[in-house]
């Protein structure tokens, strides 16, 4: 992975304009932090693995990432209970 995959990641994939990102760090500008991390990459004079913009850029992205692999896994739970419900024979109380 490198800075321009991720960048085409969030062009297609954008992140919620807030995003609480640790407890001590919280983003409320998305685009914003995207575009100063890009800046930041773009003029760092020296190896990329030494950037720190590299390091909060790639950080994010597996975030945000694995946030969204949770919450397709969710999705796919709720609507898989959701059919079981919809498919499961009525319980029907016998007349004693």
């Amino acid at each position: 992975m490198n800075p321009e995959e991720i960048k085409r990641y969030f062009e297609s994939s954008p992140p919620p304009l807030e995003v609480d990102w640790k407890p001590w760090a919280k983003i409320t500008d998305s685009q914003l932090f995207l575009k100063s991390c890009y800046t930041g990459i773009r003029t760092f004079n020296g190896p990329l693995d030494m950037c720190p913009a590299w390091w909060h850029l790639r950080d994010f992205y597996i975030l945000k990432k694995k946030t969204a692999q949770q919450d397709a896994v969710e999705k796919t739970e709720e609507e898989a209970a959701e059919y079981s419900a919809e498919k499961a024979p009525a319980k029907t109380q016998s007349a004693s």
